[in-house]
């Protein structure tokens, strides 16, 4: 599976009011491993007007520093090529597709979703997994134990870097055990499955884990508990496991 981690910066927070893209940099991922840099995307644009006050302070982006820039429609199709067919991972997606749409519409080349097969909205999604907490890209990070120390302002590029760190680690265990199997693979775990619940069984064979594995155990439980702060549910039920055994 091909993602692309994206985020942009602008001269303001609302499209509405003529604001546009300053810098966009897309981040290639693919099957949930980064590729190197040299398949990254980052681009500083021109964006043909001064950027608000509040957002300079944000990205520092001045307007010399960007008036030799190429304007978006100069990278649009060198953009366009590399999120092609790709799934969005985005945070605060409405925002970055707004302006995207917004740059895209200007040119007459439609919507961003004309172009990919996806949008993920990571802060969405946040907010559903931490419930009434602080779900900024900062907080993530800081929940996840993602170093943020390079980051002083906000820029495109460090965003998406930082994004990709903290989405692996929301989704972190959500892959099935068999999702790779080949199709036959699966059909023949099923015609196994059948067979085992209409055979007359003998008693099963119940085999220790080694104490390398349950080393191994335990320092995968070890990360879980950096992970969610405290001890995760595995941990909780140990003590009855024991107390079965």
């Amino acid at each position: 599976m091909r993602q692309i981690i994206l985020d942009t910066e602008t001269t303001g927070l609302r499209v509405e009011d003529g604001n546009r893209i300053l810098e966009i940099a897309a981040v290639e991922m693919v099957n949930r491993k980064l590729s190197k840099p040299d398949r990254h995307l980052h681009r500083f644009i021109n964006p043909e007007r001064d950027s608000e006050e509040g957002a300079l302070n944000v990205h520092g982006l001045s307007t010399e520093f960007l008036a030799d820039k190429p304007k978006f429609a100069e990278i649009v199709d060198d953009f366009l090529d590399f999120v092609r067919d790709a799934e969005l991972i985005i945070h605060n997606a409405p925002f970055d597709v707004g302006f995207l749409n917004m740059e895209l519409e200007r040119l007459g080349r439609g919507k961003i979703t004309d172009y990919v097969s996806g949008i993920i909205d990571t802060l969405k999604d946040a907010k559903e997994m931490f419930p009434g907490k602080r779900n900024s890209l900062d907080a993530l990070c800081d929940r996840f134990d993602v170093d943020r120390s390079a980051r002083t302002l906000h820029g495109a590029l460090i965003d998406c870097e930082l994004l990709a760190e903290v989405y692996l680690c929301m989704t972190r265990g959500q892959d099935s055990l068999l999702i790779d199997l080949a199709p036959a693979e699966n059909e023949a775990n099923e015609q196994q499955l059948n067979l085992s619940q209409t055979t007359q069984r003998g008693p099963l064979r119940v085999q220790r884990a080694s104490a390398e594995e349950l080393s191994e155990h335990d320092s995968y439980l070890d990360t879980l508990d950096k992970t969610v702060k405290g001890s995760c549910l595995w941990r909780t039920l140990e003590p009855k496991q024991d107390a079965a055994a």
